[in-house]
């Protein structure tokens, strides 16, 4: 176990039926004007957005609209939105979405103070000064977003997806109704959950003996193995959807990573390399990169695979483990390959993505990744 380290997470999360009620007082002790970030229209149809603007209004609220967030969140987007909160002159932020919808809208809450592009912050050029306060609707479990403040944003003409944090980029309050998950179609579903799924294993396979918090990663895994697949067979099933929708929550707000080193991330820059080149949804890209990465590792760290593999699956060898997560990510539906995925993978395609691998300079923070690895790694993926 690590000698010294620090728990932090100041976000007041609401969780449970019609919780948006509340979003209207906590949003006016913030501010008065805020600027609504929103996707293409699903939370219009699952009730998110209606009940938002309402609570907001009631509250004397004003409100500004920014829409059009894409799933895999780029750029362009956050910039133009964060100039339209700059030009009315907004004081906060609030995000109604997925973890795509809250990562831009925490870039954006940076960006807004400072009237520069949001891709200074992800490169690492400068540091952010101050931040608009956020508060966060969620409609997909996933990424775990409500709950840290970590981003992710892609530059699509440098071929680059970065992820970057800073304790400003925490939102203020989170809001998580199951209700608004029981209409997400099934893909995307399945998709959440080896997400949360990957954000728990790559804690597990940070650097340190850190028992307890092993055990925290293990409970988390098995959530998602015992309901993750009846919730695909019975998706308006309320209770499902909230076990899910807790477990991502769980998976990445600080917990998977106590007394240990960073969580691993090269499974997720991987992810992003495929995000990049063929704009594969994140939890597909992951489902895709993680039993390739296992698989690359298996000589190199055999006892830890094989600890997994026993507490999740009660398999008993390494290649038990990887063949039993392949399995459990194709009974959600998620792709385990690029050709399930619908990516010919070819030479030509194949090189492409080592290219992208190459820019995005992939690598893990324990388990450093070379580039004869990348190599390995896409053989193992197609």
């Amino acid at each position: 176990m690590t000698d010294q380290f620090v728990i932090y997470n100041p976000v007041k999360l609401h969780f449970g039926k019609q919780v948006v009620e509340k979003l209207g007082k906590a949003a006016s002790s913030l501010g008065k004007k805020a600027l609504l970030v929103y996707g293409k229209g699903s939370v219009k149809r699952n009730g998110a957005y209606d009940d938002t603007v309402e609570s907001l209004r009631k509250a004397g609220v004003e409100i500004v609209e920014y829409q059009g967030i894409k799933p895999n969140p780029i750029v362009e987007d956050v910039d133009k939105a964060a100039e339209l909160g700059r030009k009315e002159g907004v004081d906060m932020v609030v995000a109604v979405g997925g973890g795509s919808v809250l990562d831009s809208a925490k870039y954006i809450a940076i960006t807004i103070p400072a009237a520069n592009s949001c891709w200074g912050y992800a490169t690492g050029k400068i540091k952010p000064k101050a931040a608009l306060p956020i508060l966060g609707v969620l409609t997909l479990a996933a990424t775990g977003s409500e709950m840290n403040p970590l981003g992710v944003v892609q530059h699509d003409k440098e071929k680059k997806k970065i992820g970057y944090g800073h304790p400003l980029m925490f939102p203020k309050h989170s809001f998580l109704d199951p209700s608004y998950t029981t209409s997400v179609p099934a893909d995307y579903t399945a998709y959440g959950i080896v997400d949360l799924v990957a954000h728990a294993l790559e804690g597990w396979f940070g650097e340190g003996d850190a028992s307890l918090t092993d055990r925290f990663i293990v409970s988390i895994i098995n959530e998602a193995i015992e309901y993750g697949p009846r919730l695909m067979a019975d998706p308006e099933n309320y209770e499902l959807r909230s076990k899910i929708m807790f477990a991502a929550t769980m998976a990445l707000n600080g917990l998977t990573n106590q007394g240990k080193k960073t969580g691993d991330w090269g499974v997720h820059g991987i992810g992003h390399a495929m995000s990049v080149l063929w704009d594969i949804p994140h939890g597909a890209s992951l489902s895709i990169a993680f039993p390739a990465w296992l698989t690359l590792q298996q000589n190199r760290i055999p006892n830890r695979i094989e600890e997994l593999g026993y507490a999740t699956f009660q398999t008993n060898t390494v290649d038990d483990t990887i063949r039993a997560m392949k399995n459990f990510f194709r009974e959600l539906g998620s792709p385990v390959s690029l050709a399930e995925a619908g990516v010919n993978a070819g030479e030509e395609a194949q090189q492409e993505l080592l290219e992208v691998m190459r820019i995005n300079k992939v690598d893990g923070n324990v388990h450093k990744l070379s580039d004869d690895d990348y190599q390995s790694l896409i053989k193992h993926m197609i």
